[in-house]
């Protein structure tokens, strides 16, 4: 059946037209990391120039004002955005679709890039997302990796290393790059190592250490010119990770990524540019409670990801036109069991993802149009046909007992359309925008069985049956940049139909022990999340400047119960100096309680807290090498605090004080 799709897939991209377009509108956001230093075009969250390229994924990720994480621990955040987790997300590696094979969600794409082989993020918010895009209701993150690229310096080498005095982090990194005209490669190596870390007032937090190593290589050869091939490699290894929001830890997540693609610059014509990518990654993990004592059952539950796929993209620009093509597929399969040991009993065996294939294919048209110096418009679209097959007889048989007659595969169509207007003049720009999409239900959706959720303490299984969940998002936008002063208000607001989430079943009896029940996905007929924001920025002095955020959201569903996971109103403000070679940041984040906490769906009110920080860095000319060296303290006044998207009401860190220093050579 693989097989087939694959051959499929391949055959109707050498029908169809290609493209690419990084034009971003006013709903687009980047962050983009040159050297050590990382700068976003929105927002005043955190700048983790401190850190640098020690820093970690997810730190970066942080900057951007729509989103925030899911942590279940110290390692492997879970990104949301516009209050949204993964199953309305697209997260896309260089336009690469991966996909993580924890069903706890313990290994998000995130974790498998590493700043040193980051360029840039792309997070587009909403319906309008990147071309390689699908199911991006809340939005899509596409990590764009650092390539050398031809005609640069022709060779450089960096070396990082980083410390935190709060769970003993180690960071060291090296990466080297070389080019000319015919030839470029970059490559490069990271190793993390983390003890157990504190929360404020100096309380250990069990099961929260991690080591993890990666490893990257990025080729690119001139074939002819503007004949170009690129070819990428990762390869990452995480290995004794701690989770203490929940009752298991990972001994082993593994993942390979590989890429190669073909490049056409100065096309002639209606495009000017053409990408093909064709990929393929293999995602392993594994879970177990074997360090945990008192475990009544030990468990181990294997999770294992494979995806091929290829896009092929084409831009161009014709009068007053820029505008995109884009067709992309991918053949994916997820499989998970579970084995539970009982002293003196035969183990005891369990599907929980039953080797599930989705193949998708798509195609996406965008089109950015300039009316005048002060009027815009721009559309976007993109259409898919998405097949999936249950392969394992086993995992077919358990899910029928509860859904009897239920279809082995399932096909169907989805997509997404968006359009927005802009205009700006002298220092104002105003923007609004309209969409609508749907996606399919998730894997573990639609055919998850038994999943125990540490959130809300109930076991889930799966519903063949449900409906694609749709929705239709508003937004707009108002913003003024003067010489010393700028501002913007945004707002988004998504209507939800047919919204998937967990409803109980007291019908059924748990498998886990200790589980409040068991969960059934369904239909609701509808729920709204709505998202705003205001940013104040103000440039002091030359060398001073102030950023404030503030930021509220609501969320609830047909019923009228509130939605899980949705932010309450919380302030960010920094005053970040840059002078010479030295630069510093003092700042805080300030949230208020999260009074409208989702009790039915497990929510308790989480208490607010501020909590404050402080860095400082210099940059250090050595002859040929030039030095950064950073120190800064997190959480200055050593806090105890937990944020609603911890899972469990885990602590965050307390008192962390770092360092770290790069050398470019």
């Amino acid at each position: 059946m693989m097989i087939v799709d694959i051959v499929t897939c391949i055959g109707v991209l050498f029908c169809s037209f290609p493209q690419t377009t990084l034009v971003h509108d006013s709903i687009d956001k980047e962050a983009t990391i040159h050297e050590v230093t990382v700068t976003s075009t929105v927002g005043t969250k955190r700048k983790v120039a401190g850190k640098g390229k020690t820093a970690s994924i997810e730190e970066h990720l942080l900057q951007l004002g729509n989103v925030a994480m899911v942590k279940r621990g110290a390692y492997a955040w879970e990104p949301l955005v516009n209050n949204m987790t993964t199953e309305r997300l697209s997260t896309t590696i260089d336009g690469m679709k991966i996909f993580y094979a924890c069903t706890d969600k313990m290994d998000p794409v995130t974790s498998y890039v590493e700043s040193g082989n980051l360029q840039r993020i792309r997070l587009d918010s909403g319906l309008d997302g990147n071309p390689q895009a699908s199911g991006n209701i809340g939005g899509s993150i596409d990590l764009k990796l650092r390539k050398s690229g031809f005609d640069a310096a022709p060779q450089t080498f960096n070396l990082m290393t980083g410390y935190e005095g709060n769970g003993h982090l180690q960071v060291y990194g090296a990466d080297a790059a070389f080019s000319s005209h015919k030839f470029y490669s970059n490559f490069g190596a990271f190793y993390r190592h983390a003890d157990n870390y504190r929360a404020g007032g100096h309380e250990e937090v069990p099961y929260s250490k991690f080591q993890k190593v990666n490893t990257f290589l990025n080729l690119g050869y001139r074939l002819a010119q503007n004949h170009i091939l690129e070819g990428t490699v990762i390869f990452d290894r995480a290995t004794d990770v701690g989770y203490p929001a929940l009752n298991m830890d990972v001994s082993d997540a593994t993942g390979f990524i590989s890429s190669l693609s073909y490049r056409h610059e100065q096309l002639q014509g209606l495009f000017y540019r053409w990408e093909t990518k064709a990929y393929y990654n293999h995602i392993t993990h594994n879970m177990d409670d074997k360090s945990r004592p008192d475990v009544v059952i030990h468990m181990d539950m294997p999770g294992r990801s494979r995806t091929f796929g290829l896009y092929s993209l084409l831009e161009g620009s014709k009068k007053n036109h820029q505008y995109q093509l884009n067709y992309d597929c991918y053949y994916n399969t997820l499989f998970a069991d579970m084995t539970m040991y009982v002293e003196g009993v035969e183990p005891m065996y369990m599907l929980t993802w039953p080797d599930v294939g989705t193949f998708n294919n798509g195609l996406q048209l965008s089109d950015n149009i300039s009316l005048s110096a002060e009027h815009s418009l721009r559309f976007s679209a993109k259409v898919s046909w998405q097949h999936r097959r249950v392969n394992s007889d086993e995992g077919f048989r358990a899910l029928s007992i509860y859904f009897p007659g239920m279809e082995r595969t399932t096909s169907g169509w989805i997509g997404r359309v968006s359009a927005s207007y802009a205009w700006q003049h002298e220092g104002w720009r105003i923007a609004v925008g309209t969409g609508y999409g749907n996606r399919a239900p998730s894997v573990t959706e639609a055919y998850g069985y038994f999943l125990n959720n540490a959130f809300d303490r109930y076991d889930y299984i799966g519903n063949p049956n449900l409906k694609n969940e749709s929705a239709v998002e508003l937004n707009a936008s108002a913003s003024w940049k003067g010489d010393v002063v700028d501002a913007r208000l945004e707002v988004n607001a998504f209507l939800f139909q047919n919204y998937i989430i967990g409803v109980p079943d007291e019908r059924l009896s748990p498998m886990t022990i200790g589980a409040a029940g068991v969960k059934i996905y369904q239909n609701l007929k509808n729920a709204q999340i709505v998202n705003t924001s205001l940013t104040f920025n103000a440039q002091l002095l030359s060398w001073l400047r102030w950023d404030n955020r503030l930021s509220y959201s609501y969320g609830k569903e047909s019923t009228g119960a509130r939605l899980p996971l949705i932010a309450p109103f919380s302030f960010t403000t920094a005053l970040k100096l840059s002078r010479q070679r030295w630069e510093g940041e003092f700042g805080g984040e300030l949230v208020a309680d999260q009074s409208n906490y989702s009790s039915k769906y497990g929510e308790e009110r989480t208490p607010g807290y501020a909590v404050w920080h402080i860095s400082a860095g210099y940059q250090l000319p050595l002859k040929s090498v030039l030095a950064d060296i950073h120190v800064g303290i997190d959480n200055l006044f050593d806090r105890y605090y937990s944020t609603y998207s911890d899972w469990n009401h885990i602590p965050q860190k307390g008192r962390n004080i770092y360092v770290n220093v790069s050398f470019q050579l």
